[in-house]
């Protein structure tokens, strides 16, 4: 426990400045991470017998991040959807490379080499965006601290709400910790904390920031549900050791997957809609 304490600590003061200290640490800093996320991915992926091809899905996964970030900074710039195009060379490789490998399997390959990308590297993408959502500011660094901040809060709340009250199983099957008493509370302390921020944070009403607490209360929980199911399919209890008494980066950034696309989405359409 005083490990697990001490490693979340650091943690999350690594995760704190590298969104403080201005957006070229912001925007390296998780180019680096999901770079990170995906290798532990593929690594997890062949010790079930299947290889992925890892230096060209890495690959991939540096230029998607790059030409969407690029576009972030851009402003939309239409000019800089063209360099959408070297994805197009970068997913080929990936095909033409399964060519010269003799396996039993070369689609499987594939499909989880392209896999890899969509499920660890988009949300990253999407999770930067966050930043320039609002095409009428040039950036705005409030978004994605409030989304690590809400995320936490519904971890935190899920965790100590689940061991004190927890007694009816979530999603038992897939993770036998998780009960619907954490999941509750998990959202109702992720609200408490939005309606802290809207305070500080004027850009949206404070019904706009419990909401967005809510769909990464849900959509966080159920990325935590898919990787945990990803796990036991290939019989792995944690996705690497990297962070002592956590696990693996995987293990902590679960709820990032399916929530940073959705939230993305949301605020796009409130901070861009104009009557």
């Amino acid at each position: 426990m005083k490990t697990r304490a001490i490693t979340g600590f650091f943690f999350i003061v690594v995760m704190l400045a590298s969104v403080l200290l201005g957006h070229y640490v912001f925007d390296i800093f998780y180019l680096v991470l999901a770079i990170f996320c995906l290798y532990e991915f593929y690594s997890l992926i062949k010790q079930s017998g299947i290889s992925p091809n890892k230096t060209t899905g890495i690959l991939n996964g540096i230029l998607l991040y790059v030409t969407t970030a690029a576009i972030s900074w851009s402003d939309n710039d239409p000019g800089f959807y063209y360099s959408l195009l070297i994805l197009v060379f970068s997913v080929t490789a990936i095909f033409v490379q399964e060519l010269f490998k003799k396996s039993k399997a070369p689609i499987t390959n594939i499909a989880y080499t392209i896999f890899g990308s969509i499920f660890i590297v988009v949300p990253f993408c999407f999770f930067h965006a966050m930043a320039y959502v609002n095409r009428y500011v040039a950036i705005n660094i409030h978004f994605p601290l409030a989304f690590l901040l809400l995320l936490w809060a519904n971890d935190t709340g899920a965790y100590l709400v689940g061991v004190k009250f927890g007694r009816t199983k979530l999603f038992e099957r897939h993770s036998p910790k998780k009960t619907w008493e954490g999941f509750i509370g998990g959202v109702l302390i992720s609200a408490g904390v939005a309606l802290i921020i809207a305070h500080f944070y004027a850009e949206l009403m404070w019904s706009q920031w419990v909401i967005i607490a809510v769909l990464i209360s849900f959509f966080g929980t159920t990325g935590d549900l898919i990787e945990s199911m990803f796990k036991r399919s290939i019989n792995v209890k944690d996705s690497g050791g990297i962070l002592p008494g956590h696990g693996g980066l995987l293990d902590r950034f679960d709820g990032l997957f399916l929530a940073a696309p959705v939230v993305y989405t949301y605020l796009y359409l409130i901070t861009n809609w104009r009557y």
